[in-house]
């Protein structure tokens, strides 16, 4: 699985999944006040689980639809990490099933660390991840990837890919979602 630094808010898979949801493309909608605080509108596409055994595949459906779905506890996890969660939802988009979350910070760095220097905001990500589309510049070096907005932007945009899906290596998930359950 590649890992990416800037997902590390992603439904709290870094401290509840261990490598087993996997998805295909992430992109963030991020909103700044004129005070520095905001909001982010995130969108996950084509969830899966990677999982190799019913056990664990049934982990899987249980910490996505019971946990980070419907959880006090997960929005608790994600406000004590400067996310306050407003909005999320999970729903067929064909034969995928995707995300919609939203939440409000205090500090642009609670966003998927990105940073603001005087000039520029600026997130940094390892040379090895791929940038779908940004409304920033992209620069890349050997030793990172870096997204730039102007500091004068108050709305930043990227997309990023996580995960192709060949042919009967991950198991879908939209099958198995029932909304209102």
């Amino acid at each position: 699985m590649k890992k990416y630094s800037f997902l590390i808010f992603l439904f709290g898979f870094a401290l509840f999944i261990q490598g087993c949801i996997q998805f295909n493309t992430v992109s963030y909608d991020v909103i700044i006040n004129d005070d520095g605080t905001g909001t982010v509108k995130m969108f996950v596409h084509d969830i899966r689980s990677d999982a190799d055994s019913t056990a664990q595949f049934e982990q899987d459906k249980s910490k996505l639809f019971d946990y980070m779905l419907k959880s006090d506890d997960f929005l608790n996890s994600m406000k004590q990490e400067g996310k306050d969660i407003t909005t999320r939802k999970l729903f067929k988009s064909g034969d995928t099933l995707d995300a919609e979350v939203v939440y409000s910070f205090d500090k642009i760095s609670d966003v998927e660390n990105i940073m603001k220097d005087k000039d520029f905001y600026y997130l940094t990500l390892e040379p090895t991840d791929s940038v779908i589309s940004t409304n920033g510049e992209v620069v890349v070096t050997q030793e990172h990837k870096r997204i730039l907005w102007d500091s004068k932007m108050k709305n930043l945009k990227f997309e990023m890919f996580s995960q192709s899906f060949e042919k009967g290596t991950f198991k879908p998930l939209a099958q198995y979602y029932k909304p209102g359950n």
